[in-house]
């Protein structure tokens, strides 16, 4: 998790030039209505709806698909619907995560939300989950009525886990393992499918497709650690997020829940901080530092590099095409290493 600069790894480049037209077409048959909404929070336009050099984000779920295709030895190009409609419900969880946690900032530009308002960021969001199982659909086959079933499971876990993080944001008392399935579902369920869809599109067995789904869910458990991490003691220039914007808004990630595990007076003064309602931006500052003294960086830290050395076991279960493999494993050691 060193901040030196780091190489793009070519995947996640081939993903865009390969998935962006087709996420770009996709997107043009929305109404009218939605398409300006949709361009702004993509980075296609701008806020005045003028085109913008935005590339819509960065790619690293299509470039799962794509990769899930190829490591099973079908042609990238089979994933591509897959790998659009995993995207547009990532996008529609994100429109959504900014209403529900009053974000105003992403990518370093304001919220859909924040600049159309809350019915227009909701409806959109709306919109793209209606597409990606349109886009599975619209050609029958029996892999892609597979791969449907695997998205509607996914999306289905993913806003169980949205719904548990916000119960969590009235509580003090949630455990280390309510965080842990919260995250598996929330984060891991659409890394894992995003990780097996184009196997799934290509053909391949179960044992093939679990093995690669079990990679995508382990390493969604280790991003989300190192992105709790970027949370809480990121640069704003980094997160395109304010500083601590998840202790700002109470969430319980893995580094507040795992400090409030501990006990000690470090412990007892973080829990009556995070019992006061708003803290201002000196209490903040302690919580963080408190969070950090009890232990919860460091145990969230080696919790994201026991996760990617599961996702990376995974991939060493059954045969896989060699290169796809390694640019898996590329991929999966470039998201859990961002700069801080």
């Amino acid at each position: 998790m060193s901040g030196a600069a780091r190489t793009v790894p070519p995947a996640l480049r081939r993903a865009r030039d390969v998935v962006g037209p087709a996420l770009r077409d996709a997107l043009d048959g929305l109404a009218p209505e939605v398409r300006r909404v949709v361009g702004y929070h993509f980075g296609f336009l701008d806020a005045d709806g003028r085109p913008s050099s935005g590339d819509g984000g960065k790619s690293v779920r299509p470039a799962l698909a794509l990769l899930s295709a190829e490591a099973v030895r079908s042609p990238g190009q089979v994933a591509v619907p897959g790998a659009v409609a995993v995207e547009l419900i990532h996008n529609f969880s994100l429109l959504h995560d900014d209403v529900m946690d009053h974000d105003l900032e992403r990518r370093h530009r304001p919220t859909a939300w924040a600049l159309f308002g809350v019915g227009q960021a909701i409806v959109t969001g709306d919109a793209l989950m209606v597409l990606a199982q349109e886009l599975l659909t619209e050609h029958s086959s029996p892999e892609r009525s597979r791969a449907s079933r695997a998205l509607g499971r996914a999306t289905a876990a993913m806003i169980a886990g949205q719904a548990e993080d916000l119960s969590f944001e009235s509580r003090l008392d949630v455990s280390v393992e309510e965080c842990s399935r919260m995250i598996a579902n929330k984060t891991g369920a659409l890394l894992s499918c995003a990780a097996s869809i184009g196997a799934i599109l290509g053909g391949a067995d179960e044992v093939t497709v679990g093995a690669l789904a079990d990679f995508g869910l382990h390493l969604g458990l280790a991003f989300q650690a190192v992105d709790d991490i970027l949370g809480m003691w990121g640069h704003p220039e980094v997160t395109g997020k304010p500083v601590a914007s998840d202790l700002r808004a109470h969430k319980k990630t893995l580094p507040v829940v795992a400090a409030l595990a501990t006990s000690g007076s470090d412990r007892d003064r973080l829990f009556e901080l995070l019992s006061d309602g708003a803290m201002s931006e000196e209490k903040l500052a302690l919580a963080a530092r408190l969070v950090e003294r009890c232990g919860g960086r460091a145990r969230t830290q080696t919790e994201a590099e026991h996760k990617l050395a599961e996702a990376l076991d995974a991939l060493g279960r059954v045969p896989l095409e060699p290169s796809a493999r390694g640019e898996l494993q590329e991929i999966a050691e470039f998201v859990t290493a961002r700069d801080f």
